[in-house]
């Protein structure tokens, strides 16, 4: 069982900068696939980015093409966090972010894929 809390949402400026965590419980984080996802108002969650195990202690990152660039998803393994970092903010990325885990994906984009979910938190990027 795998317990996430996120943190670092709030009101920004368009331009501006955020630095979302995800700590999460349990001995194994190491093992864990890690994703974030954002649902605004009214539209379906998606896929923002995902930070995946390629063998050993071997990770690789990948995004959705519209934060390609501009976001950038991290983890510190000895914290039991994910990061999500995410420069040059726009209205757009206004959602509720929310990290997911799964011991194992296969392409780690869709919400399918993912046993444990945050509560999520709130990102507001004002024009």
């Amino acid at each position: 069982q795998v317990q996430l809390v996120e943190s670092g949402g709030g009101l920004v400026q368009a331009g501006g900068s955020l630095r979302l965590s995800c700590a999460a419980s349990g001995r194994t984080f190491s093992s864990y696939d890690m994703g974030w996802f954002r649902q605004a108002p009214g539209k379906e969650r998606e896929f923002v980015a995902a930070i995946r195990r390629s063998g050993g202690s071997t990770y690789y990152a990948y995004y959705t093409d519209s934060v390609r660039g501009r976001f950038t998803i991290s983890r510190g393994n000895a914290k039991n966090t994910v990061y999500l970092q995410m420069n040059s903010l726009k209205p757009e990325d206004t959602a509720v972010y929310y990290c997911a885990a799964a011991f194992s994906v296969v392409a780690g984009i869709s919400v399918h894929e993912y046993d444990y979910w945050g509560q999520g938190t709130q990102v507001t990027v004002s024009s």
